[in-house]
């Protein structure tokens, strides 16, 4: 009696092993379709085995097709980067000039802060960590000053007062949320005063009856002036781009203007404005980012040789100024709407429609770049999903809207293929 046969009118469950083979064709390795044979046996609906595989595979990392409008998704993996590396050995820490052991730091650290016009620069896991080293290794046990208005939460949970919590530093809440003067932060500076904080409110806006102390004021108070300016512009004048900075940039803090201004130290994420993979920065002084460097805390943030060869290219593509072929972020960013309607009109399928792109990863709140792409009646997320690669969209009022400024033009076909198979 076979595994389909029936005992009592109930049919028999297959064995586990056989139905793993059976599911071969999900391209996952045979331990995984065991994993979901069991399951599905145990729930009694090994005949749906093929699905729980086919879900089992899409819940793995893999490329996707970014139709949401916003350039720099967190979920999507923020700005998207091409990075490739020989199976080679690297002089990660050997210096190959003396032959003696080197920095991990040095080459890209270098690179970062003639970018940022700093003395010096280091780079760890993300911006957080950046925030979270400096409070570390400059304040711990001491005061630091932040304004009530920038004590915020970024997202996902990072918050500044237990981020200073942690750190060991002092929080000294400074004004009121809506308007803090430099004699606030006078009046809070004393003895045991380690550093101002200025924390830059990347994602949301406060209007209105609104005032906030400048960067350049602060450094009068004759301690330093950390300022997390978060989003990654690296020089508001922005030299890699011909036309220079897009309107909706204008007011964005950037590196080279704060520390400029009299900033001490700025951090900034580098998967963000800056278009490259996950890191976060602390650039300026030489002695403050030495002591940041030399704290026990670091060798648990820093990043790998992955992520620093990346960031390498990703300098180096900035200095040579050929930022907006090489990088997709600004490429996508820069792209002209004429193009992107023609993109759209070319696809064939849903109404061309103007559209307002974002630029995300909680930066430049309420700003809205220019776009164009297609709108579909009805709510199609969960079939543009199951796609081959998945494209994802968004939808408003009961209409899909996909949208061309963050599609690479090398997908279109992708989206046009998608649109294609949803049944209107």
């Amino acid at each position: 009696m076979g595994d389909d046969a029936q005992a009592g009118g109930v049919a028999r469950p297959p064995s586990v092993d056989a139905l793993a083979r059976s599911l071969t064709e999900s391209g996952l390795p045979h331990p995984l379709l065991v994993d979901v044979a069991r399951v599905a046996i145990a729930a009694g609906d090994w005949a749906n085995a093929a699905a729980r595989a086919a879900d089992r595979r899409r819940s793995l990392l893999g490329p996707v097709v970014n139709a949401t409008g916003v350039l720099l998704h967190t979920n999507l993996g923020r700005a998207p980067l091409e990075h490739t590396q020989a199976a080679r050995s690297v002089n990660l820490e050997l210096d190959v000039v003396t032959g003696r052991r080197g920095s991990r730091q040095l080459a890209v650290g270098s690179l970062l802060a003639r970018l940022c016009g700093a003395e010096s620069a280091i780079v760890v896991n993300n911006n957080a960590a950046a925030v979270l080293l400096v409070l570390s290794a400059l304040g711990a046990g001491r005061d630091v000053p932040v304004a009530r208005g920038e004590s915020v939460e970024i997202g996902g949970s990072f918050r500044v007062p237990e981020v200073m919590t942690q750190s060991g530093a002092v929080l000294v809440d400074v004004g009121t949320t809506n308007r803090t003067r430099l004699a606030d932060y006078r009046s809070a500076v004393g003895e045991r005063t380690a550093l101002v904080l200025k924390v830059h409110p990347s994602n949301y806006r406060v209007e209105g009856f609104t005032e906030e102390t400048s960067v350049a004021e602060l450094a009068t108070l004759g301690v330093p002036v950390v300022a997390d300016i978060g989003s990654g512009l690296l020089d508001a004048a922005c030299p890699w781009l011909e036309t220079g900075p897009p309107d909706w940039l204008i007011g964005e803090p950037a590196a080279r203007q704060t520390l400029e201004a009299g900033a001490a130290l700025v951090t900034f994420s580098a998967d963000k404005l800056m278009g490259g993979p996950q890191a976060g920065i602390i650039a300026g002084r030489a002695d403050l980012v030495a002591t940041c460097a030399r704290h026990p805390l670091m060798r648990a943030l820093r990043p790998g040789g992955l992520v620093l060869a990346a960031l390498q290219d990703v300098a180096l593509t900035y200095l040579r100024r050929d930022v907006t072929t090489k990088l997709a972020f600004w490429r996508m960013a820069t792209t002209p709407v004429a193009e992107l309607e023609r993109r759209a009109r070319d696809l064939g399928v849903g109404a061309p429609v103007a559209m307002d792109a974002l630029p995300g990863a909680g930066s430049l709140p309420g700003v809205t770049v220019a776009s164009f792409g297609v709108a579909l009646p009805g709510d199609h997320l969960a079939a543009l999903r199951r796609h081959e690669p998945p494209v994802i969209a968004r939808v408003r009022d009961q209409t899909t809207f996909l949208d061309m400024r963050t599609v690479d033009p090398a997908d279109d076909h992708v989206v046009a293929t998608a649109l294609s198979g949803i049944a209107l």
